[in-house]
């Protein structure tokens, strides 16, 4: 079994917790996600998202599982922000991240081009690394399987200017995705409830990454709040 096979039966049918937090959240800080990753472990997980070089090298201090690492960096004029460069990719791989996720919609770059424009050469320059593509859209779900990536997130769904208001998760997306595309589908974004994430798994998807209801208890205490109020 190789590398990419390996990786990929560890997290088959089984939970990834992301454990983020940015810098004007009360849990930024290397540190706390290294705990955050380490309960999430204890607590059955099989895989981490992680979000930051510092955070990932911390997080493997005490955590022995895949990591789907990504680089948040805000570029001014574009709205691409998840690994949304070479210089991002560089550093994840050089960390040792097991897949790096990245941006894959159709949306202009920083460095002015698109992801069918860049990936064949970050793919010729990254062989033997794994790459997911997070998408918003099934129409870049599949160009992200021309292009080349390993697999295929819905990470995006409802966050794009043209999927705003989408209901999450977006089991329509979801659902088709797994019918009609080879790679592991993966899905993650708007996974509120066991319910949800049960759900999704009945659709067939390879994996799921649950984070905000589970590490981001800022968020978590504004809807119970909200449900009060």
């Amino acid at each position: 079994m190789n590398n990419k096979d390996s990786v990929f039966e560890q997290i088959k049918g089984k939970l990834i917790v992301s454990c983020q937090a940015l810098e004007e959240e009360p849990l930024h800080s290397p540190l706390i996600m290294g705990k955050m990753a380490y309960a999430a472990m204890l607590g059955g997980a099989s895989g981490i998202r992680a979000n930051s070089v510092e955070d990932i090298r911390e997080i493997k201090k005490t955590v022995n599982l895949p990591i789907i690492g990504i680089i948040k960096k805000d570029y001014e004029g574009f709205d691409v922000f998840i690994t949304p460069t070479i210089n991002e990719i560089e550093l994840l791989y050089n960390e040792g991240v097991d897949i790096i996720a990245l941006d894959a919609t159709k949306r202009i770059r920083p460095d002015g081009k698109t992801i069918s424009e860049v990936f064949p050469m970050i793919r010729e320059k990254y062989k033997n690394q794994l790459f997911m593509a997070d998408c918003s859209t099934y129409d870049e779900a599949v160009e992200a399987y021309k292009l080349g990536f390993d697999c295929v997130g819905t990470t995006l769904s409802g966050y794009t200017e043209y999927t705003k208001g989408t209901e999450l998760p977006d089991v329509g997306l979801i659902e088709r995705m797994v019918k009609e595309l080879p790679i592991p589908i993966i899905a993650e974004g708007g996974i509120w409830t066991p319910e949800d994430l049960k759900c999704v798994f009945e659709l067939g998807v390879h994996t799921a990454v649950v984070g905000t209801a589970i590490t981001r208890p800022m968020e978590i205490t504004k809807r119970f709040i909200s449900a009060i109020s």
